[in-house]
């Protein structure tokens, strides 16, 4: 399962880069019907930055988990990590775009 550990550090890696950049203003990474009713640019970038790490940080762990052992009860935890870290982010992303732009949409 070593090909699982690298696409997630390589995919959690993406992750942190656009995560960080948005934090730190660049939020021309989020489509602009996201933010077409967002009035302070500086904090969504920062909310929906710290969001997407929360999503790197689960896939990077999940793949630390899946190299340290074999056996199908670490595929099985990293798996579920993976999940919990995804679904995480997904529900900061949705608070974040309901508190900064009224809505999902």
């Amino acid at each position: 399962m070593w090909l699982y550990s690298i696409i997630m550090f390589l995919v959690g890696l993406a992750f942190v880069w656009c995560g960080i950049a948005i934090y730190r203003g660049n939020t021309d990474l989020i489509h602009s019907y996201h933010q077409t009713r967002v009035k302070d640019k500086s904090a969504y970038g920062k909310a929906f930055g710290k969001s997407m790490l929360v999503i790197a940080v689960g896939m990077l762990a999940s793949g630390i988990i899946n190299v340290c052992g074999s056996s199908e009860v670490f595929m099985i935890v990293a798996v579920v990590v993976l999940v919990v870290g995804i679904v995480t982010g997904l529900a900061c992303i949705v608070a974040v775009q309901m508190k900064y732009n009224k809505g999902i949409f």
